[in-house]
């Protein structure tokens, strides 16, 4: 089986193209960062950069809405291969065919705004302990619904 799935941050704005021919295809190729799960010991935290490409609608919804530093979540297969450069080099490539993509996070994180998304506007913030359960106040009993 040939599947993986993929979190990371587009290192810059996709690359689209179009094939030419009666209908012609978009084609976008971009890069993520994705970071590694684990560090050693005294190692700054890493990343690897993926290569990746979108054919048909996904490409032109990359073109459309994605752009560098969102963060977004594809799922694919690995495909190889290889040409001779220029120079007579023989290269070698890996990369990400996309099968689905999406976002990895609410609009507001993506622009520096507030948290993931969800806010509290109703009056002060509720006192709680850092479990993120709310301490209740004694007498207010018969306003919860499932006591």
């Amino acid at each position: 089986m040939n599947k993986v799935v993929l979190m990371g941050r587009l290192t810059r704005d996709p690359e689209v193209r179009y094939s030419q021919g009666d209908s012609s295809l978009a084609i976008a190729r971009y890069t993520l960062a994705v970071d590694r799960r684990f560090k050693r010991d005294g190692d700054e935290q890493t990343a690897d950069f993926i290569n990746c490409v979108s054919f048909g609608k996904s490409a032109e919804f990359a073109e459309k809405y994605y752009h560098k530093g969102i963060k977004i979540a594809v799922s694919g297969r690995i495909q190889t291969g290889s040409y001779t450069n220029k120079d007579g080099v023989k290269v070698y490539t890996t990369e990400v065919v996309v099968e689905d993509q999406e976002f990895a996070e609410s609009k507001n994180a993506q622009g520096g705004g507030q948290g993931s998304g969800s806010s509290y506007s109703g009056g002060p913030a509720p006192s709680g302990a850092s479990d993120g359960f709310i301490n209740v106040p004694e007498g207010i009993d018969s306003e919860i619904p499932f006591n």
